[in-house]
């Protein structure tokens, strides 16, 4: 509020000291303009000069005085600022009285200094001219005056009719206002503007770093971007006021052909983006945001394309009028929809279009020319910038007040929820306390069941110990019986599958069989192993060799069941006669090939082991299983028989 107060005083002292100017009529500019100590200041409007328009730009000065010519300087009291040719000549003729006896300095000045040429000839007291160059074209400190405006001195020594010319020549727009006023007008009015600047810029700083020390407390990104568009003012009004060229790039007049555009461009993109995020109008108006990322980049690429191929047109400004208003608009719009932080934004972007809407009819001459008006677009940008921080404020108050009513809303319902869980809590201990005594009682029948299921358990055992071993002397009966069927006579293959049920009780017969002794490796007599990759197999520990629980038996590569091999094997060994081969076959189910095959290996095992002297019998015909774990001798005299 302390910076609305001293920008509004500031705005009121400086539209009383300045908005008393006297503007020249038509008659006033075709006679010579009289010089008194009773005035301060006069102001020559465009309609108020008479010139001519040189759009060959190759007259010469001596061409322009000439009688020739002198019938072509005219009035033009139609003329409007958008008549103005751009990269024409404009010879300006004004003639002074001047008075040798007035007491005050006084100077001539330029307002637009944006101009890019102006060759001023000044009339010289013993008759010819003297040409003063300047323009924004030229180093800064080139000028006699270290002023923003362009001022030419009077030297008043006569009191004679001096005829003033002036060429102004510029690629874009010149303001061809001219102003006749004392040292002492000039000091005051170059003071009091200054005045003015140093406040607008010094709001554009100070807003600035507020906005960044809010940025790096609170980390959203609409303040960063707020900060590059009030930056991007800052820039382009240093570009247009001339404060820029004083004070930041003096030595370096191109730059002047580029500022302004350059500047528009990121004050454009900057309120585009600003607008996104401080709208949300991804959520709030997806429409609209669609339409403000279209503008960004179409700005973007106008922009680059004026850059590269038509710098002369960065500073045109008119088209820009859309993108401002699509953020009007959209400001609106989103506030309408009941977005309440969009109050203050509503309000700065209209300001900023009540500034250009003045300037513009300011523009066409329809609003007369004084300092309020010609600064309306600065008035403008400094209330939109305190408006809008106002809107960034108010943005964080709304936040913080629906921050502190969801707390309070989540205070009160933590509340509720502990007087709840107090609530059921209560309720949880009677009913735990309840059945605790229910428990209780429960446990203390169920010690009294368990005492009863120990006893009966006791029993229960003794009766089961009775049982095993009447059970264990019943199976070594069985087993008995049959180990003596099995040696008196031939054993059928219901009985003999008694003793060997299935292919696990034959693999686990061979596994104990073949490594009763334990595991020898075969190719480094290693005996560490480990599982190999079929079942009961074993590997070597030392070379990988892998030994099957068939291999070097004479079961090895047996392509049926395994207990049927064992019983083939049983009858081969014992020589039975009660089946042929014909019934095995069938009975074993398998082919008769295979059954003559595998009793044919058998046999000649046996008669192997019937050569050395161990032939095996009815209660030994397990030794023809193995050819080489048993027999080592045999090995070495019939290496045939040693498979893997």
């Amino acid at each position: 509020m302390t910076g609305m107060r001293l920008l509004i005083g500031a705005l009121v002292l400086f539209y009383i000291h300045f908005s008393g100017y006297r503007v020249l009529g038509q008659p006033g500019a075709t006679a010579p303009v009289t010089i008194t100590d009773s005035l301060d200041e006069i102001n020559f409007m465009p309609y108020d000069l008479t010139y001519l328009i040189d759009s060959t730009n190759r007259l010469t000065f001596d061409e322009v005085v000439s009688e020739i010519n002198a019938g072509s300087f005219k009035m033009h009291s139609s003329y409007q600022n958008v008549d103005f040719q751009r990269n024409a000549s404009y010879w300006i003729r004004l003639p002074i009285r001047h008075n040798a006896s007035a007491s005050k300095l006084w100077l001539l000045e330029f307002y637009d200094q944006t101009i890019d040429n102006i060759d001023a000839y000044i009339p010289l007291a013993g008759g010819g001219y003297r040409k003063m160059e300047m323009g924004d074209q030229r180093p800064f400190s080139d000028r006699f005056f270290r002023h923003k405006n362009f001022e030419i001195l009077i030297d008043m020594k006569t009191d004679s009719v001096m005829v003033y010319y002036f060429r102004i020549q510029s690629k874009e727009f010149a303001d061809l206002r001219l102003a006749l006023r004392s040292v002492n007008r000039f000091v005051f009015y170059a003071l009091n503007e200054y005045f003015l600047f140093g406040t607008f810029y010094g709001m554009i700083l100070i807003i600035s770093l507020y906005n960044l020390l809010v940025y790096l407390a609170i980390r959203e990104i609409k303040n960063l971007l707020y900060v590059g568009y009030i930056l991007s003012v800052g820039g382009y009004a240093l570009g247009l006021d001339g404060i820029g060229f004083q004070y930041i790039w003096p030595d370096k007049p191109l730059w002047n052909d580029y500022v302004t555009g350059v500047f528009l461009y990121l004050l454009i993109v900057f309120a585009l983006l600003f607008t996104r995020k401080f709208l949300s109008t991804k959520a709030n108006a997806p429409i609209l945001d669609s339409l403000l990322k279209s503008l960004i980049i179409g700005r973007t690429v106008a922009f680059i394309v004026l850059f590269f191929y038509w710098p002369q047109h960065l500073p045109y400004r008119n088209f820009d009028i859309v993108p401002l208003s699509v953020i009007f608009y959209t400001a609106i719009k989103v506030w309408q929809d009941g977005y309440k932080p969009a109050r203050f934004f509503v309000i700065a972007y209209g300001i900023l279009f009540t500034g250009f809407f003045l300037r513009m009819l300011v523009y066409f001459n329809i609003l007369p020319f004084n300092t309020a008006s010609h600064y309306s677009l600065h008035f403008s940008f400094a209330l939109e910038m305190l408006f809008l921080t106002f809107a960034l404020g108010d943005r964080i108050r709304i936040l913080k007040d629906m921050r502190d009513r969801a707390l309070r809303r989540i205070i009160h319902q933590h509340e509720m929820n502990m007087q709840l869980k107090d609530k059921v809590n209560r309720e949880l201990e009677m009913k735990v306390h309840e059945r605790t005594l229910e428990l209780d009682h429960k446990n203390r029948e169920l010690e009294d069941k368990n005492q009863q299921l120990i006893q009966q358990a006791d029993k229960i055992n003794k009766i089961n110990a009775m049982l095993d071993l009447d059970n264990w002397k019943l199976k070594t009966s069985i087993k008995e019986v049959l180990n003596e069927r099995l040696q008196e006579k031939t054993m059928d293959y219901v009985q003999f599958r008694t003793l060997y049920p299935d292919d696990l009780s034959c693999y686990r017969y061979l596994d104990s069989l073949k490594w009763e002794n334990g595991f020898t490796c075969r190719k480094c007599d290693n005996d560490k192993y480990f599982k190999g990759h079929a079942k009961f197999g074993r590997r070597c520990t030392r070379c990988g060799y892998n030994e099957s629980i068939t291999a070097y038996t004479v079961f090895r590569g047996v392509k049926f069941s395994i207990d049927k091999a064992f019983y083939l094997a049983y009858l081969t060994v014992i020589g039975s006669k009660d089946y042929t081969l014909e019934a095995l076959s069938e009975k074993l189910e398998i082919s008769l090939n295979t059954a003559w095959s595998f009793k044919s290996k058998v046999q000649q095992r046996i008669e192997t082991l019937t050569r050395y002297g161990r032939r095996p019998s009815a209660s030994s015909w397990e030794t023809v299983i193995l050819d080489a774990h048993k027999s080592t001798s045999i090995d070495k005299k019939q290496p045939s028989l040693a498979n893997e």
